[in-house]
């Protein structure tokens, strides 16, 4: 069964996470580990964490992704935003062995006028000091739309960084659907090409899991919108195909499209029902939400 989960709100604690995924029909789901636009982060408390594994156990979730802050920017040219994002992960990936064995996903960052090459430097060297070989977290690299100057639009410089990483063992790449189809990949017409690409180039064995989000914007316009399942550029028929390519079905899948709590159990209902062959679902997409998921 596909297993497939929503972006959720921490605010009342893990085991609550856990309860909401299962109440919209999701199997696994999305958090951020603290307010993506600044850096406090709540204190973890143990019997909550001890909770929600309890509940995945007992319904079978494969895994959960915790997803960094957008403030952190490990390629910035400002010294002390890289020591902010190097502080800011190395913290996390504490906090995240409270539930051990799930995935971290991290946005490369923007090398802001530095060269991608440079940017691709200081990634690596921030991965180097503050990955841990006893660490049970999967890191994951995000692939990103190419707005501005952000690092990781292209396979290519993905798989720099991977080579620059010391514990390879615990890295990964998540594939965002909107930010690759952004980016220029034709993952509407031509998905397996693209996915031979990334495979050529970075290896499917370190693709770990699927941000699936619609996009506002056309093919190669670098612009980062996402948009409700089947409402955007990408549309129903491409994602049929991704939820059902053999190369990605058995893979965890995150929904980030603008949408309340009724818009994800659609849109899981929609996307299942592809996955199982049995898609007669019509979602109403009259509940718009602005939720910027970048």
């Amino acid at each position: 069964m596909l297993a497939i989960g929503s972006h959720l709100s921490s605010g009342k604690g893990y085991y609550a996470m856990g309860e909401t995924a299962l109440s919209i029909g999701a199997d696994t789901f999305q958090f951020f580990t603290r307010n993506p636009r600044g850096s406090r982060a709540k204190a973890v408390d143990p019997q909550d964490t001890e909770r929600l594994r309890e509940l995945m156990k007992e319904h079978g979730f494969p895994c959960i992704l915790a997803h960094a802050p957008y403030t952190m920017n490990p390629c910035s040219a400002g010294e002390d935003t890289r020591r902010f994002a190097r502080e800011t992960m190395a913290d996390d990936l504490v906090r995240m062995e409270y539930t051990p064995g799930q995935l971290y996903n991290f946005h490369p960052g923007s090398h802001t006028g530095q060269g991608v090459e440079k940017g691709i430097g200081q990634i690596t060297a921030q991965l180097n000091e503050v990955l841990r070989p006893e660490q049970t977290t999967t890191v994951l690299l995000e692939t990103m739309a190419g707005k501005g100057s952000e690092v990781g639009s292209r396979f290519e410089e993905l798989r720099a960084i991977l080579d620059g990483v010391h514990l390879q063992e615990k890295m990964g790449v998540c594939l965002d659907t909107c930010h690759v189809h952004d980016a220029g990949y034709d993952i509407v017409n031509d998905l397996d090409g693209v996915l031979e690409e990334f495979d050529r180039v970075i290896g499917l064995s370190r693709l770990k899991a699927i941000h699936i989000n619609d996009s506002q914007n056309p093919r190669g316009s670098h612009k980062d919108r996402h948009a409700c399942i089947g409402k955007g550029h990408i549309g129903l028929e491409a994602f049929r195909r991704i939820v059902t390519h053999p190369a990605l079905a058995q893979l965890p899948f995150y929904l980030e499209t603008p949408n309340e709590l009724d818009g994800y159990r659609e849109e899981i209902a929609l996307l299942r029902g592809m996955a199982e062959g049995n898609c007669n679902h019509e979602i109403a997409f009259d509940h718009f939400a602005e939720v910027d998921y970048d």
